[in-house]
């Protein structure tokens, strides 16, 4: 399967503004570009590259005063599969855990696990662990949030959402990302690309999105708990602890974004293959 994938964020800066934008298609997807995915901003503007610490691609520029956009188009090929499961999965001890996933299992910027832990115990102890216990996770945050933009705020922690009910997608994320390391499993955030092959119409507007991955049976594993069901075309960009690791734009000084539109769109594939 294609994938037509690309952005357009148009912003208005009262003076010259530094920006991190957290915007390719991560490395692991990297070899599947049929062309790089590179940037281009207009007015142009010098762009420097480089890896953040947990290896996503980060572009730093100064945007002048005035109007500013940020945009790439390109096309990626994907296995036109949904996310995988593997409902027999189980979790490991702390004390088994690679080093590199125990970052995973500790509070963060908007995952305030020591909110969340009496909650969480309270309410999934009993469901068997691994897999089975992330799923009932995600339910629960699922039929809990209502999702609408109307509800998007920048500060919102996973107790916050669990106690107002209501966010957009990177809200459902933080809250089951919170419960699953109170529940001592290892859990990241990400965002990508996600678009609507194979759902029946009407399609939202494009977007990107918010999910998370659990380490379960020695791999990380997808989980969506905004969508709560398996979906193709998901296009990874970036992994952290949550938000605050990954946005994709981190601009340092006033602006206002005036514009905003993404694409994930099938497209034909070439003739011959």
């Amino acid at each position: 399967m294609r994938l037509k994938i690309g952005y357009r964020l148009v912003y208005e800066f009262p003076q010259e503004t530094p920006i991190i934008a957290l915007l390719n298609v991560h490395h692991s997807r990297a070899g599947d570009l049929e062309q790089p995915d590179h940037m281009l901003t207009s007015p142009s503007v010098p762009v420097h590259s480089y890896r953040d610490s947990f290896g996503n691609w980060c572009n730093r520029l100064v945007a002048p005063a005035g109007e500013f956009e940020m945009t790439t188009d390109t096309v990626i090929r994907d296995s036109g599969e949904a996310d995988q499961a593997a409902t027999q999965a189980l979790g490991s001890k702390v004390e088994d855990l690679p080093d590199d996933a125990i970052g995973f299992l500790l509070g963060s910027r908007y995952c305030d696990t020591d909110l969340l832990s009496e909650e969480a115990w309270q309410r999934f102890e009993k469901v068997p662990p691994g897999w089975e216990r992330v799923q009932a996770i995600c339910d629960y945050v699922h039929d809990h949030v209502e999702f609408g933009y109307e509800f998007a705020r920048a500060t919102r922690t996973a107790s916050e959402t669990l106690r107002e009910g209501r966010g957009v997608c990177r809200d459902f994320a933080h809250l089951a990302i919170a419960l699953c390391r109170c529940m001592n499993i290892p859990a990241r955030y990400c965002t990508g690309y996600l678009g609507d092959v194979d759902l029946p119409p009407p399609y939202p507007p494009g977007d990107f999105a918010a999910y998370m991955e659990v380490f379960l049976n020695s791999q990380w594993w997808v989980f969506d708990p905004r969508n709560n069901t398996p979906r193709k075309s998901r296009v990874l960009i970036a992994r952290g602890r949550d938000a605050a690791d990954v946005p994709l734009t981190q601009t340092f000084g006033p602006n206002t974004l005036t514009s905003f539109s993404v694409w994930t769109e099938e497209v034909p594939s070439i003739t011959g293959e």
